[in-house]
């Protein structure tokens, strides 16, 4: 199938569910100072001949494994995937009509289930891509036999499963492709950790993340919630995005879910950080309106496998000069 270079974010015009409507600037998304893709903001810059500035464009697909990779490739070298910490900071910067609020996305982060060598279970959250960061890696999870006894594919509720290497290489802030990354403890990271990276990883034990809340719960309680805070990328920014996220249409909860309560944590999984969102915000207290558990449901934010649809936002630097669409053309 043929690929057509997206129209950038912040020339597009008019909200539909599949396409950008909005300048993402309000957002931050397609704007040199924007929060959605600090630090490489500070890399915008320009001259008498040339200016560079950063670029956001959203790839939905069918399936998953096209839509992230044509992310990456838009977003080159020089860019990166939005993780689920910068999608809900875009969201904050943002006004509610703006396209961040009102359709859903399929974030860079991803939650692993994994053992230490120690025999103690833990949940290893990685922002900014990890072992499924890359398009292979989930077509093999994607096209393994499913036999039970394999230890590759997916598991019974098809979550893909990792291998005790991967699970052990990534404790010790390695991925499968040689990037190392920090890894942070959840107690050291709840206090907060100055200047983070854009990919890191934060280990919380699994039964704090089992305790967690999963369901439609009050902003006030989820502030403090071990799960969200990792999700979110520490306590200030969750508290931040809760308060816009209950304001919008003055509502009491919010959903966040999870399935460590129902999971075999023994058999190392991985499953991909979603956030919904829909036109207007309807819905988003549950399943009042009829609009059930489809895309059309604000649910929240949960973990789901790789099986489906994705909506990604890449992010890359472009100089305006030397593109088309920047030209003007005689009428």
């Amino acid at each position: 199938m043929k690929q057509v270079e997206p129209t950038p974010l912040w020339k597009r015009k008019t909200l539909t569910r599949r396409h950008l409507v909005k300048v993402l600037a309000s957002v931050g998304v397609g704007a040199a100072a924007s929060p959605l893709f600090s630090p490489l903001a500070s890399a915008a810059k320009s001259d008498n001949t040339s200016s560079t500035r950063m670029v956001a464009a959203i790839f939905f697909e069918s399936y998953i494994t096209v839509a992230l990779q044509r992310a990456l490739r838009y977003a080159g070298e020089d860019g990166y995937v939005a993780s689920m910490p910068q999608l809900l900071h875009a969201r904050v910067n943002a006004s509610y009509d703006n396209i961040i609020w009102n359709t859903w996305f399929t974030s860079h982060s991803e939650e692993n289930v994994v053992t230490t060598k120690q025999g103690n279970h833990v949940v290893v959250t990685v922002h900014g891509g990890g072992i499924f960061g890359s398009p292979q890696r989930i077509e093999r999870s994607l096209r393994a036999d499913l036999d039970r006894s394999n230890p590759e594919g997916l598991t019974g509720q098809y979550a893909p499963k990792i291998s005790r290497t991967e699970a052990h290489d990534l404790l010790e802030g390695k991925l499968p492709d040689s990037t190392e990354l920090p890894v942070f403890a959840f107690n050291e990271f709840k206090r907060g950790i100055k200047d983070l990276p854009r990919r890191y990883a934060v280990v919380l034990d699994f039964e704090m993340a089992k305790n967690s809340k999963s369901g439609y719960e009050n902003f006030d309680i989820l502030k403090d919630d071990p799960n969200m805070i990792v999700r979110a990328g520490g306590t200030e920014p969750l508290a931040a995005y809760l308060d816009k996220a209950r304001d919008r249409n003055n509502t009491k909860l919010t959903g966040t879910w999870h399935r460590y309560g129902r999971i075999d944590p023994d058999q190392p999984q991985t499953r991909i950080l979603r956030l919904a969102g829909n036109k207007g915000g309807k819905g988003s207290e549950g399943n009042d309106l009829g609009l059930g558990w489809g895309y059309d449901a604000d649910y929240g934010i949960t973990a789901a496998g790789i099986i489906g649809m994705g909506r990604y936002v890449a992010v890359a630097p472009r100089i305006m000069s030397k593109s088309l669409q920047y030209l003007d053309f005689e009428p």
